[in-house]
């Protein structure tokens, strides 16, 4: 079963995996996934489409929100 969720940003990890971090719209919960995994990387745990925990996310930089910008007509 799937879940609303809202992109809250993108970081990459030390090892280069990029991860994407939502919050689910119903339970206010945050999820992070692995959206592309690094060639060089060597985590086991760390498959893109796969939610990945806070400890495998220790050694990354802080997530950055997305800005985004609309223009009314």
């Amino acid at each position: 079963m799937s879940s609303l969720v809202r992109l809250l940003g993108f970081t990459t990890l030390a090892c280069g995996c990029v991860v994407g971090k939502y919050r689910e719209v119903a339970t206010s919960r945050e999820v992070a996934y692995v959206e592309e995994k690094s060639l060089n990387c060597g985590h086991q745990g760390h498959r893109r489409n796969h939610t990945i925990t806070a400890d495998r996310q220790a050694s990354s930089a802080p997530i950055a929100p997305i800005a985004l910008n609309t223009k009314a007509s």
